[in-house]
Order: structure tokens, then sequence, then C-alpha cells
């Protein structure tokens, strides 16, 4: 039996299956997607090779997308879903966005932003950590596996 909500799980699939098409794009395979009230308003995944942009992060996609829907550029009552921990760029964008809720799958201990600072998300984002994190890390690592061949 889960420790995680069923919501969770649900959510957490989707963006598996958002990193499902990062990968298919030649991408780290990262998804994100962006709850409110119960429905994905905002789906994000990897896409720094194809804009040629670094910034293009599954979960910067998915902010922007998400604000646009919502007319605000706060994220209140919403929960990010995103199958590997946010890197500190993305955590200092979920702060600045005052994120509510953030669930990430794998840990990322090379380049997290928990291993340089926890403080970077907003002081109220509540984390929820490892929902789903063998299928998230499997994915991950499959692709760098592959890439080293």
């Amino acid at each position: 039996m889960s420790i995680f909500s069923n919501d969770d799980e649900r959510f957490m699939r989707a963006a598996l299956t958002e990193a499902g098409a990062a990968l298919d794009n030649g991408e780290v395979p990262v998804g994100a997607v962006i709850v409110s009230k119960g429905r994905i308003i905002a789906k994000g995944h990897n896409m720094t090779e194809q804009l040629h942009d670094p910034t293009a992060h599954a979960e910067m996609i998915a902010i922007t997308a998400a604000t646009e829907a919502l007319g605000s550029r706060y994220l209140e009552d919403c929960t990010l879903y995103v199958t590997l921990e946010p890197c500190p760029m993305c955590a200092a964008a979920l702060n600045w966005a005052q994120l509510t809720r953030l669930v990430f799958g794998a840990s990322d201990p090379k380049r997290g932003y928990t291993l340089f600072s926890p403080s970077l998300l907003h002081p109220r984002t509540e984390v929820l950590s490892g929902v789903l994190a063998q299928e998230c890390s499997t994915l991950v690592s499959d692709y760098f596996k592959e890439k080293r061949k």
C-alpha cells in the first residue's frame, strides 16, 4: 500500500507522461504539471535543446503556462508535480510565484535545490518528495546510461 494519496500518484503519472514527451524529443526526461482545484492547468517538459535555452526546464515551462491560465503571477492554491527535484533556478522561480505545494518524484543529489539551500522555496510552500520515486529515477538514469554508450 502506498503512503501517497491517489491524487498525488495520478498527477505524478501525468508528469511522467510529460517526461516521456521530453525523452521522445531527445531532452533530459523531466516532466511537470501544475494542478489547481483538482485539475491540471499547465504542463511542461524539458525543452532546453529544442529551444536552445538553458532556462527551458519543465518547471519553468509549466510555471509560464500556469500563470497565463490563472491570469496571475502567483501560483496560490496550486501544486507542482515534477518528476525530478527542482534545481536552484526553478526553486527560486517557484518562490517568486509563491507556489503553495511542491511534489517531486526523484531526488537530485547532484543539482537539486536542497543540496544548495532548502530555503530557496517560499516559506509557506509545502514539500512532498518520493512520489513514484523509482519510476522517476529510472527514467532519468536510463537516459544518461544510454547517452554514455
